[in-house]
């Protein structure tokens, strides 16, 4: 059972990337949910002692900040010549059951009187740690963050589920930050270890493994810093989930197609990923595909509304 965190918070400066549009959706990589009212960032990073986390596997008894830079949709008075915004951070800790297990009200307390200058706003980090103690039996668990305006009606709400590793099993990080991957409107792929010249993603109705579902294809091209068989031996799963960001549960099994030239080891990479029938309504689907390397450094991480 979890009895105890430790919770910091602090203004920091990241790298940015391209935001993602719609308002209720998965991140990449880190698979934090999120649902978009008003305020938004430029990305939402997770990173622990300098590194940048590639999974949701966290460490025990380690500080772990989840990043949010360039934050906008706080108001500002406009007869407040400092400009001056006002977010607060509600944080809960949910049991695998759901159940609230701590819950704090304002991670950001200590500013909820003075506010935040808006030209200083550059970055918002919260931190928290959960120590050795505080897992028993159940491993899993998520972390709740409403950031909200405490001058406003705007915020935006993280689901992160998280699951403590084992003694002794290397954590996922890396020292430079996961690259976003060219990828139409309706995707956003990021890769770590790797470089990727870009993908496509259509609707496929016409496998025959499977005549009753339709598949997402995901045509990943230009793959260096691997080979076919680095491809091959790595470790692949996909979830599907509805508007809601419920999770549909697929039974049907990925396909998948993996080429390329020997010679430079240039591979192309395609994947199949069943997401429903084809009699089911056409639109309203989030599709996450994950790829990482047997040595656990390298990932490919996609994640497509359809």
């Amino acid at each position: 059972m979890l009895k105890k965190i430790i919770i910091l918070s602090s203004c920091i400066f990241f790298w940015m990337n391209t935001g993602i549009a719609q308002n209720n959706g998965i991140l990449p990589v880190s698979g934090i949910r999120y649902i978009k009212e008003g305020i938004w960032a430029k990305s939402i990073d997770v990173k622990m002692d300098g590194l940048w986390l590639l999974s949701n596997k966290l460490p025990l008894n380690k500080e772990v900040e989840i990043n949010l830079p360039a934050p906008t949709g706080f108001f500002s008075d406009k007869a407040d010549k400092n400009k001056t915004v006002y977010p607060a951070a509600e944080f809960s800790l949910l049991s695998a059951k759901g159940d609230v297990l701590l819950k704090n009200p304002n991670l950001l307390l200590l500013n909820e009187i003075k506010g935040f200058a808006a030209k200083d706003f550059k970055a918002l980090s919260l931190k928290f740690v959960i120590s050795e103690s505080l897992v028993r039996y159940n491993t899993a668990c998520t972390v709740t963050i409403r950031l909200y305006d405490l001058k406003g009606k705007n915020q935006l709400r993280l689901e992160f589920p998280v699951n403590s590793i084992r003694y002794g099993e290397p954590v996922q990080t890396s020292k430079l930050a996961p690259v976003v991957v060219k990828s139409p409107p309706n995707a956003v792929a990021m890769a770590c270890g790797l470089k990727v010249k870009g993908m496509r993603v259509f609707l496929d109705t016409m496998i025959k493994v499977s005549p009753k579902m339709a598949y997402a294809s995901l045509n990943i091209s230009g793959i260096e810093g691997t080979n076919l068989g680095g491809i091959f031996q790595g470790k692949e799963v996909f979830w599907v989930y509805d508007q809601g960001i419920n999770e549909i549960k697929i039974t049907d099994i990925l396909l998948k197609e993996v080429g390329g030239a020997l010679e430079n080891n240039n591979v192309d990479y395609t994947l199949k990923v069943p997401f429903r029938l084809k009699i089911a309504p056409p639109k309203g689907y989030i599709i996450r595909f994950r790829w990482e390397s047997a040595d656990k450094t390298q990932v490919i991480d996609v994640v497509v509304t359809m």
